[in-house]
C-alpha cells in the first residue's frame, strides 16, 4: 500500500460539480494506492501511521491536535512509466480489490478517533488543496 501525504491548510474533492469531501484548516490530504498483495492488516498499519505521523506544525500529529484527514483513492500511484511513453497500471489492484482496502484505511482511521473526509472511488475527481510548507511525503507499508 502506498500513500502520498500532504500537509494542508484545507482540501476538498468535487465530483460532478458537487463537493463530496472537504477538510478545513490544518490537516492531511492523503492519496492512497493499492497493489495486488495488500491486505486489511496493511490498511490498518497505514491508518495508524497516518494518525501518528508527526508532520503538522511543531512536529505534531493528527492524533495530537485532532486534525482532519482527506483520504482519496489513487490507483495511478502504482503506475509505471519507466519504459515507453505511456504508463502501465499492472501493479495497481483492480477496483474490487482496491476499494474495500481504501475503505478499510478510512474505517481504521475513524476507529482511532480521526475526522475523515473522502473522495468517491472510481469517480472523476477534482482535488483542490493548499499545501502547507509545502510538505509532502511518500509512505509505503
Amino acid at each position: 500500500m502506498r500513500a502520498v501525504v500532504q500537509r494542508v491548510d484545507g482540501a476538498s474533492v468535487v465530483v460532478d460539480g458537487a463537493v463530496v469531501g472537504e477538510i478545513l484548516g490544518e490537516g492531511l490530504c492523503v492519496l492512497v494506492g493499492v497493489t495486488h498483495e495488500d491486505t486489511e492488516a496493511k490498511a490498518a498499519q497505514l491508518a495508524r501511521k497516518l494518525w501518528s505521523l508527526r508532520i503538522l506544525d511543531e512536529e505534531k500529529s493528527c492524533s495530537d491536535v485532532g486534525a482532519p484527514l482527506l483520504v482519496i483513492s489513487q490507483f495511478t500511484l502504482y503506475g509505471d512509466a519507466r519504459k515507453g511513453r505511456r504508463p502501465t497500471w499492472n501493479a495497481a489492484a483492480p477496483g474490487p480489490v482496491a476499494e474495500p482496502l481504501v475503505d478499510e484505511v478510512v474505517s481504521q482511521l475513524r476507529a482511532l478517533g480521526a475526522e475523515v473526509a473522502t473522495g468517491r472511488f472510481g469517480a472523476d475527481m477534482k482535488v483542490s488543496l493548499t499545501n502547507n510548507g509545502p510538505f509532502t511525503v511518500l509512505l509505503e507499508v
